[in-house]
């Protein structure tokens, strides 16, 4: 018989936002953001800002992201997770970077006499994106692709792609090592791991922890998970039919 789940999936909507949405808790979200960038850039605090972005016509897409904040020197972070693979994926978040860019100059500015803010895309992902290598983490930047040198540092996406991730406790060497292993084990772990021995990590679990949410979180957290465990089932059945299809086909050609 199974035990009981100790601590919360991050990987549902209600467990991100618990773990890493909450502004008196920022410092987790900080601490992860910093261990992403790994020393490109430092960033010493953040707010967090709306997720529903409204164009400036009625006839413009409204846009809604998972997490977004802002950086004390301005720069915005979109964090979006992404359960399943989509054709358009690679769209959405050119359009997402895209609206974050294009609200910083109003109408009214003709002028460029100040520099854009950095806006920054991180995707967190359940499926394999990248078919190209089994890299965990791409970093993409503008780039010259003659010289491969970055050219425009403003501006970026990080994804990780979680399957791709591997690593056993033990095998575990820097920070970002250990979140990757947290967003993929979290749920599936009884204790904190004597490695994860910093204070964010030992306040994230203690946040994580199923016992200490009221009876109604408990209900909004389960509903999460039924509605990730149903997505996944759909995905799969429908993935089966899809290749039962194609080998009746197949047969019914030879």
């Amino acid at each position: 018989m199974n035990s009981p789940e100790k601590y919360i999936d991050p990987l549902t909507d209600f467990g991100f936002k618990r773990l890493f949405g909450s502004e008196p808790d920022k410092d987790i979200m900080i601490e992860f953001l910093n261990a992403l960038f790994e020393g490109e850039k430092i960033i010493a605090d953040i707010s967090y800002s709306s997720t529903e972005y409204i164009g400036e016509s009625a006839n413009e897409k409204k846009v809604l992201f998972d997490l977004t904040c802002t950086g004390s020197d301005g720069e915005k972070f979109i964090i979006e997770m992404q359960r399943t693979d989509q054709e358009f994926f690679k769209d959405r978040c050119v359009f997402y970077m895209s609206r974050l860019i294009s609200a910083q100059l109003p109408k009214s500015n003709t002028n460029w006499d100040a520099p854009l803010k950095e806006v920054y895309l991180i995707g967190i992902m359940e499926f394999q994106f990248n078919n190209i290598n089994n890299n965990y983490l791409h970093n993409i930047a503008l780039v010259n692709t003659d010289t491969g040198k970055v050219f425009y540092k403003g501006m970026g996406y990080k994804f990780l792609e979680l399957p791709n991730f591997d690593k056993k406790e033990h095998e575990l060497e820097t920070d970002l090592d250990k979140w990757f292993y947290l967003l993929k084990n979290l749920s599936r772990l009884d204790k904190i791991p004597n490695i994860m021995d910093k204070r964010v990590f030992q306040k994230l679990f203690k946040i994580a922890e199923m016992n200490k949410m009221t009876k109604e979180e408990q209900e909004l957290y389960h509903s999460d998970v039924k509605a990730k465990s149903d997505w996944n089932a759909g995905i799969r059945f429908a993935e089966k039919k899809a290749a039962e299809k194609a080998k009746a086909e197949g047969l019914e050609e030879g």
